[in-house]
């Protein structure tokens, strides 16, 4: 598993406005931690098919029907980064290309408010 790997995930239970039921995540945690097998979380970003999403701002990162495997047009939602234990990713969809990851690296410094 690395960064900017695109996996199925079970994002149940969750509440309110989260993003939940099984959806396609981008993994954004290290590389250091993301290869020790007995670590047992990931830092994800949930993505979306709504195109409400869309109009988030500049924490709502789009990504056409074919990046990184995501079968329709999605939204990475960078506001909604989460950690999940391993075991809620099921199947590996494919990686980001390095200019959408670059995107969705943007997206989560205005989400948090990090200088690049």
């Amino acid at each position: 598993m690395q960064r900017g790997d695109v996996f199925w995930a079970d994002l149940r239970p969750r509440s309110g406005s989260e993003q939940q039921g099984q959806r396609p995540v981008i993994v954004i945690s290290h590389d250091a931690f993301n290869e020790i097998a007995n670590w047992q979380s990931v830092i994800v970003l949930p993505c979306s098919t709504s195109g409400a999403q869309r109009r988030r701002g500049p924490t709502a990162v789009f990504l056409v029907a074919g990046t990184g495997g995501l079968t329709e047009d999605s939204v990475v939602l960078c506001h909604q980064i989460t950690t999940l234990d391993r075991s809620k990713l099921s199947r590996k969809i494919g990686v980001l290309p390095e200019p959408a990851l670059r995107e969705v690296e943007t997206g989560l410094r205005a989400a948090v408010d990090l200088a690049s």
